[in-house]
């Protein structure tokens, strides 16, 4: 996926790359957030609304994604989550306190720049009917994150002479690991509906970045900017043992935006209502810039998805068409009595 925008032609030195993003003392940054091809696979990367709000008893959830690898492993991003839901034996009916951790990694340029992310995050599930048809959501994370410069694994400027690279270099950073760590706060809200509990559909926004941290290496005042995202979906079934989903994401940060949308049928190949095999097959658009086909098995309240980013744009020559492959994993532990009325709740 082309979910970070380059600010030159990826051919040229993967390091200046880096440092014009992460170095350069600018009061704005241009740099962007990782972010997943599969968002609706990714619940707590996407809107910390989406804490807790599944149906049942606790959620993993993990993605990988390799970007650009013929550009030297450009972004190389793994995340892992885990949430469930609290008190509600002392909530009012079909109310839901969610709490979840989430960790993200991602290496850039062969691991010269390394970012690691942990957050704590929780959302209240309010029901707007006496059906739990309804729901309006407000969700919080908390995220600490470090970054880490290993400059011994770069080239610079200097060090380039008529026979290559020297090896040598005057710039000066200590020991050679430059690194900073920061608090960060984001926040969303999300509405859930049905019209009769077989289908789902919801509208979300969340905010990243609200107290916009400064994560300047060399003590400037670099700002990470706000990043305002957009995201709905839903599923209806339109046949015997066939259901249709769609979902769509909008980014906006720092002047920069990003929208993907798209959909995949899935259909019941056990023929079974409360343990199903479910097979899915589909595809997003990523606006302007790459088409991305997706599989899915789910079984035994497990979905493993993979999908590839097959680039469109003009970014085709250097990565050769190979945008990435990403694959997914989610797994609901479901209540000893899964025969009970189901929790309404975005699937996607």
């Amino acid at each position: 996926m082309s979910n970070r925008f380059p600010m030159m032609n990826p051919k040229t030195l993967p390091i200046l790359w880096v440092f014009i993003l992460c170095l350069a003392g600018r009061k704005a940054s241009f740099a962007q957030d990782p972010h997943f091809s599969q968002f609706f696979s990714s619940p707590l990367t996407l809107n910390p609304a989406l804490t807790g709000l599944f149906d049942g008893q606790f959620r993993v959830a993990g993605n990988y994604r390799n970007q650009w690898p013929t550009i030297n492993n450009a972004f190389r991003t793994g995340t892992v989550s885990f949430d469930m839901g609290l008190l509600e034996n002392r909530l009012p009916q079909n109310d839901r306190l969610g709490v979840g951790i989430m960790a993200l990694n991602d290496r850039h340029v062969n691991g010269i720049l390394n970012n690691s992310h942990v957050g704590l995050s929780a959302a209240y599930h309010k029901s707007l009917d006496e059906n739990g048809y309804h729901r309006l959501t407000v969700g919080f994370q908390g995220t600490f994150t470090t970054k880490r410069l290993d400059v011994t694994m770069a080239d610079f400027e200097d060090e380039l002479t008529a026979l290559g690279f020297t090896g040598v270099t005057q710039e000066v950073f200590g020991n050679n690991r430059v690194n900073i760590g920061y608090f960060d706060l984001q926040t969303g809200l999300l509405y859930s509906g049905s019209t009769n509990g077989n289908n789902n559909f919801y509208a979300g926004a969340s905010l990243y970045h609200v107290n916009r941290p400064n994560e300047s290496f060399m003590g400037g005042n670099f700002v990470l900017e706000q990043r305002l995202t957009l995201h709905g979906g839903g599923y209806f079934p339109v046949g015997q043992n066939k259901t249709f989903h769609s979902s769509f994401i909008h980014h906006s940060q720092a002047g920069a935006s990003e929208t993907v949308l798209g959909g995949a049928f899935s259909v019941n190949a056990s023929q079974d209502e409360y343990f199903p095999l479910e097979i899915y097959a589909g595809a997003w658009y990523r606006l302007k810039d790459a088409v991305i086909p997706y599989v899915a098995v789910e079984f035994s309240g497990i979905r493993i998805g993979y999908s590839y980013d097959i680039n469109v744009s003009t970014l085709s020559t250097a990565s050769n068409r190979r945008g990435g492959g990403e694959i997914s994993l989610i797994y609901i532990k479901k209540p000893v009595d899964w025969y009970r009325k189901k929790m309404n709740c975005p699937k996607f």
